[in-house]
């Protein structure tokens, strides 16, 4: 089953976020990922939600979902991320 990584990104240093966006892609790739949703305008429809900037990674399953995030790959991109935004973070399985 599907898995999906959702985040909702607060940018807070441009700069060091900038080199997090060009050093995760592969990271994601490693891993069968792929983006569907990478930032783009937002239009708040219901709720009281307001994300600043929404990320949906798809992959083909939990497991892989969870190897990424848990990677070496990753483990220096994510330093970045945390230097850089605020970011909230959910895994979901789907369709």
């Amino acid at each position: 089953m599907a898995a999906y990584v959702i985040a909702d990104v607060k940018v807070t240093n441009p700069d060091i976020f900038r080199e997090y966006m060009n050093q995760v892609p592969s990271t994601v790739e490693r891993y069968g990922g792929k983006y569907l949703v990478r930032g783009g305008s937002l239009e708040q429809f219901e709720g009281v939600w307001e994300p600043s900037r929404l990320v949906i990674i798809e992959f083909e399953n939990m497991d892989n979902a969870k190897n990424w995030y848990s990677s070496r790959a990753y483990e220096g991109p994510i330093k970045l991320r945390h230097k850089s935004a605020e970011t909230n973070v959910v895994f979901v399985e789907g369709i």
